[in-house]
């Protein structure tokens, strides 16, 4: 496996997505996704300017921040259950997928609890997947409005997760509408709420995404190849 190789075809593209959209490419973050990844091969990364890296598991988080004393941001990207908030609330830069108000009160209560400020994006099922996880799009309001009071989380933005599909006009329509749903909220100044990030796009889709809005994807298996 060739990470420099791979990272390079990635910016590669994301220069081009981002040119053929106007957008400004130093405003697209990447976030590397490491399940399954090994050190050495995360260490590459980081040696290679990788500065984000995203874990699905809050055990897997917690060993590889133990091991990796690189300074990067420690981004959460899977389903969080509330018992596993106390062992990462102090390591995460950013946490993508706040879904549920008995989730944001175990991290308002945690964040309370080592005086910090917890940094969440609301993860949107903007596709509407019975099998994916997020708050569905008609709900979004009511929810931000129900948790903007909570004090020790900050909403920073939406993630979600695209359907698993080759047909780009899905794609586009999922991407564009989750950026209107962002912007609206913007545009409300809710408190507690600094919309900042939007988080689509993977390996499958991050050029879809970053021309429909996107400024922050996810990307494993184009970065570190199959993963068992």
């Amino acid at each position: 496996m060739d990470i420099e190789k791979n990272l390079n075809i990635v910016l590669d593209r994301v220069n081009k997505a981002a040119n053929r959209s106007g957008r400004n490419v130093d405003d697209i973050h990447i976030v590397a996704v490491t399940k399954n990844v090994d050190i050495k091969n995360i260490l590459e990364a980081i040696n290679l300017g990788v500065r984000n890296i995203g874990e699905n598991r809050a055990q897997e988080l917690r060993e590889k921040y133990r091991l990796i004393k690189q300074p990067v941001n420690w981004h959460f990207i899977g389903r969080l259950q509330s018992n596993k908030v106390k062992y990462i609330v102090d390591k995460v830069a950013l946490i993508h997928s706040l879904d549920r108000l008995s989730l944001a009160k175990e991290l308002d209560k945690r964040g309370r609890k080592i005086d910090r400020i917890v940094p969440v994006l609301v993860q949107v099922n903007i596709a509407k997947e019975p099998t994916k996880g997020g708050v569905l799009e008609e709900e979004v309001f009511p929810f931000i409005e129900q948790i903007s009071n909570l004090k020790n989380i900050k909403i920073k933005g939406f993630m979600t997760i695209a359907p698993h599909t080759s047909n780009e006009e899905k794609l586009r329509t999922c991407f564009s509408r989750l950026r209107e749903l962002y912007e609206s909220v913007n545009k409300k100044q809710y408190k507690n709420v600094d919309m900042q990030y939007l988080s689509m796009g993977m390996t499958n889709d991050f050029e879809i995404a970053i021309e429909e809005g996107s400024n922050m994807i996810r990307i494993g298996r184009a970065l570190f190849g199959e993963r068992i």
